[in-house]
């Protein structure tokens, strides 16, 4: 390990605590983060919650103004935690509508104080890795409430919709992209990695927190229109008339184009794990956690595609099927021709459904 990571240690009650909060906020990820390495897995832990806490700010229903004076506070606790408790304080006396119970308490002292405890603990290092990404985001969030400012979103049918493809891009890097650079750091820093291997995964990182954002981002297309927003570009929706906009389906240039800008990402991811050294063995597997859903919901959405875009629009993957995900993951671990077959076989079967790759 490099520098001071090895001085961290986390007592079983914060142990719990994260293990507790992650499950509430995503099962999936607290599924597969036990794989991941110590402190790797904790750093990991802390990381995803502290993002989850810039979210809140971004879908409490308060006017953009209220919520870049809350980024503005969680940028400053992101430098000096030893704040929280006082900044936790003031935040108990606000309202914050549109959270669910859990994720108001997040934002106070009672869930929130644990939470900005153990980042603290967080050593030089890691944390400063973790803060300056997790900056990265809350700059980009920020940027959401500023109209000259990328990404650019227009308002269509009364939803509002990002502009364009590059909007789309910029829009998932800051939300997820980040992530995956925040993630790949942490794991060079632990593992001290060598130069070249360092420098394939920053250059993929972006690409694999981009693909797990734009499945989501398919998936939960209706959840997000029913909020008044779509997060995929005007400029594509524009091709099937937005019809989209009110789940009247969408034609096939639109499916296709959609999917197959998802499957590009994902090519990315899989350079990305195979970059992996195989004695970051937990990482890789996590890794593949995630990438192997995505190729399944993505499979579920090019074999459903009647029903894309419309009041029927369905393509969450089941529990049976995210098992059988863990399941082959272990399988193919410790093979790169494995892993490259697995998910070439992947995408073929989504290319058979949904047709061949469209031109852009």
């Amino acid at each position: 390990m490099a520098g001071n990571m090895q001085t961290f240690r986390i007592t079983s009650t914060q142990k719990r605590y994260l293990e507790q909060q992650l499950d509430k906020v995503s099962r999936s990820f607290a599924v597969l983060i036990p794989y991941i390495e110590i402190p790797l897995r904790h750093y990991l832990g802390v990381a995803y919650l502290l993002c989850r806490v810039a979210d809140n700010v971004e879908d409490c229903g308060q006017p953009q103004a209220w919520k870049k004076e809350r980024l503005d506070e969680f940028m400053h606790l992101l430098q000096q935690p030893q704040l929280a408790a006082a900044q936790l304080g003031e935040w108990d006396q606000r309202v914050w509508p549109g959270l669910t119970n859990d994720e108001r308490q997040m934002m106070g002292i009672k869930l929130g104080l644990p939470l900005w405890q153990i980042y603290a603990a967080i050593p030089t290092d890691a944390r400063d890795v973790v803060r300056r990404w997790i900056g990265v985001m809350a700059t980009g969030m920020s940027k959401l409430t500023e109209p000259d400012m990328r990404p650019f979103f227009v308002r269509r049918k009364g939803v509002d919709i990002l502009e364009t493809e590059a909007d789309y891009d910029e829009y998932c890097y800051y939300v997820a992209g980040t992530v995956g650079s925040l993630a790949s750091e942490l794991v060079v820093q632990q593992y001290g990695f060598p130069a070249a291997t360092a420098a394939v995964l920053h250059a993929r990182a972006s690409s694999c927190g981009r693909s797990l954002q734009k499945t989501n981002i398919v998936k939960d297309f209706v959840e997000d229109l029913n909020r008044g927003v779509c997060y995929l570009p005007d400029s594509w929706m524009g091709t099937a008339g937005h019809a989209p906009l009110e789940l009247k389906g969408a034609d096939q240039q639109l499916k296709s184009l959609v999917i197959d800008n998802v499957l590009s990402e994902l090519r990315e991811s899989v350079d990305y794990v195979l970059a992996l050294p195989q004695h970051a063995g937990g990482y890789r597997r996590a890794s593949l956690m995630c990438l192997f859903p995505s190729y399944y919901t993505m499979l579920a959405a090019a074999q459903r595609q009647d029903t894309l875009f419309t009041e029927n629009h369905q393509i969450k993957i089941s529990r049976t099927t995210m098992m059988q995900c863990i399941a082959d993951s272990d399988k193919v671990l410790r093979s790169d021709d494995a892993i490259r077959q697995y998910c070439a076989r992947m995408e073929d079967k989504i290319y058979d459904s949904i047709g061949r790759p469209v031109a852009v």
